[in-house]
């Protein structure tokens, strides 16, 4: 069974960091584009990171510039390096898989930034 879990949420002022963490239970995790997305109220869910196979990395372009995301294939695990943080980026954060044609979300962690 796919599980994604993951963690880092938290409330932070304007201009700080905060570090998500996801870590998947799938086979040949490697293989696999990760992506991050975040949904905040009243808002569609919105993609913000991708990690391909090959480490190839893609944004939206409000995250460029300010987000990293990365992947550790021996821990399962992806990450998002969130920098000079605004209120506008408060949502919850969603990782993602596309996994033998099925999508998998995990539950969600909260990123609120005050202003």
């Amino acid at each position: 069974q796919v599980q994604l879990v993951e963690s880092g949420g938290g409330l932070v002022q304007a201009g700080g960091s905060l570090r998500l963490s996801c870590a998947a239970s799938v086979n040949l995790f490697s293989a696999y584009t990760m992506r991050w997305y975040r949904q905040a109220p009243g808002k569609q869910r919105e993609l913000v990171a991708s990690i391909g196979a090959a480490g190839n990395r893609d944004y939206t372009e409000s995250a460029q510039g300010r987000f990293t995301i990365s992947r550790d294939n021996a821990k399962k695990t992806i990450y998002l390096q969130m920098n000079s943080l605004k209120p506008e980026d408060t949502a919850v954060y969603y990782c993602h898989i596309l996994y033998t044609g099925r999508e998998y979300w995990g539950q969600g962690t909260q990123v609120t930034v005050s202003s």
